[in-house]
């Protein structure tokens, strides 16, 4: 009995020990302000641009909380080369993992005005309809694509790729809205 009263004090100093030094490794108010203050840069993002104050907010947040998850000590994190890149990659995976998440937030790649403009959908609709779009949508750039990274590389990629998301963007319209897209081909001749 008295070697467990002996080690009281000493578990107690020890517990108090770690308890300091993790305290240490954690990141303060000053550095979490710092980190969400350089991910503003990111808003001309396709997929952040067109994300409102609230939810560009929430999604630093989350960026911001992955990154203290992956690097607990923030000396390390400043210290460690290639250090926007891990953040480069970091909000990537976020905006792929909110692509997941919820078919609606394909509006924040191809907002509904964008796609009135593109004459891929009709103006007007309301809500509930555009969200059915982006549902269906969705769903056939699930199919199209084996995954959400593959489908992220096709929009950076290149114009054919944009090519047959204009189509499955299309082909969705004209399912829910029977909104027939029709491309004409202009030729033009010169007469001599």
């Amino acid at each position: 009995m008295k070697k467990i009263l002996l080690c009281v004090p000493l578990f107690l100093l020890f517990a108090t020990l770690f308890a300091n030094c993790t305290q240490q490794q954690q990141w303060n108010a000053e550095q979490r302000q710092s980190l969400r203050d350089a991910l503003l840069t990111y808003r001309q993002m396709i997929y952040l641009e067109n994300l409102t104050d609230a939810e560009f907010a929430l999604f630093s947040d989350e960026v911001a909380a992955s990154v203290e998850m992956s690097f607990p000590v923030y000396t390390s994190f400043t210290e460690m080369p290639g250090v926007s890149d891990s953040v480069d990659q970091i909000v990537v995976t976020t905006i792929v993992g909110n692509l997941n998440e919820d078919a609606h937030n394909m509006r924040n790649l191809y907002p509904y005005p964008w796609l009135v403009s593109q004459g891929i959908l009709p103006a007007g609709l309301d809500h509930g309809q555009q969200r059915a779009f982006y549902t269906c949508f969705a769903s056939k750039i699930n199919t199209a694509y084996n995954s959400m990274g593959a489908f992220f590389n096709a929009i950076l990629t290149g114009t054919g790729s944009q090519s047959q998301i204009r189509s499955l963007g299309q082909q969705c319209a004209n399912d829910l809205f029977s909104w027939t897209v029709t491309d004409v081909e202009v030729i033009e001749t010169v007469t001599p």
